[in-house]
């Protein structure tokens, strides 16, 4: 299948689980992972109807910005993001999706400020508490929320999370209904400079039990494009 149509079978999806989940289906997002695409490709995804791109290497956007790849829909950085490249990409991606540690949160800050803007963010949440991915466990979220007042020049826009690797349809369903009982919980609770408003979650085998579970983003690579080994 094409890109196209790949894309249009992916919206038609969403829809599904959304409206038997009786949600809206234009309250979710979709965001091209777009990690190891060239700029035409991402080009063609956003000509092709996905609402936002996210990119995991600091490298690839700041090359796929020169070259103008994201005209027309924001761009979100949602890989690992060492402190030492963060005024890399504060300022150019309208949301850092994968915040992991009080330190970045506080280097985000400092670099917005000197900038004089103020950087959107979600938390990244270690749902699995696996070793090998980083994140906060989710006991350690409402202390970082409290302390985002401390930091005038973030707002935090809601959490993201990687579950472990799908094994079968429906095994990642209990992490993101935890994940969505625990959003539920913060967002009823009133912090400063937080606006809960993105629970960022479900990729490209698993999506559909995201959505299912409340998810109001997915980001998807391989169902849109296909395994890539290189740029093209």
């Amino acid at each position: 299948m094409s890109m196209e149509e790949n894309i249009a079978r992916i919206r038609r999806e969403m829809a599904e689980a959304a409206r038997a989940a009786g949600r809206d289906p234009g309250e979710i997002v979709l965001c091209a992972a777009t990690k190891m695409q060239g700029a035409d490709a991402v080009r063609r995804a956003i000509a092709a109807g996905v609402d936002c791109c996210g990119e995991n290497r600091v490298q690839e956007l700041t090359e796929k910005l020169s070259r103008d790849a994201y005209r027309g829909v924001p761009v979100h950085f949602i890989g690992h993001l060492q402190t030492n490249k963060v005024r890399q990409v504060v300022g150019k991606v309208d949301l850092i999706q994968s915040v992991d540690s009080l330190r970045l949160l506080e280097a985000i800050d400092r670099e917005a400020g000197r900038q004089g803007i103020c950087q959107k963010v979600l938390l990244e949440v270690n749902i699995g508490r696996e070793a090998s991915k980083s994140g906060f466990l989710p006991e350690e979220i409402p202390e970082v929320l409290e302390k985002a007042g401390e930091y005038p020049h973030i707002s935090v826009r809601g959490l993201m999370a990687i579950p472990p690797i799908s094994s079968g349809k429906g095994s990642n369903r209990k992490f993101f209904c935890q994940m969505m009982q625990f959003y539920v919980d913060i967002t009823g609770k009133k912090y400063d400079n937080v606006q809960g408003e993105c629970l960022s979650m479900g990729m490209s085998d698993d999506y559909a039990d995201a959505i299912a579970c409340g998810s109001t983003m997915i980001r998807v690579g391989t169902a849109i494009f296909g395994k890539r080994n290189s740029l093209q």
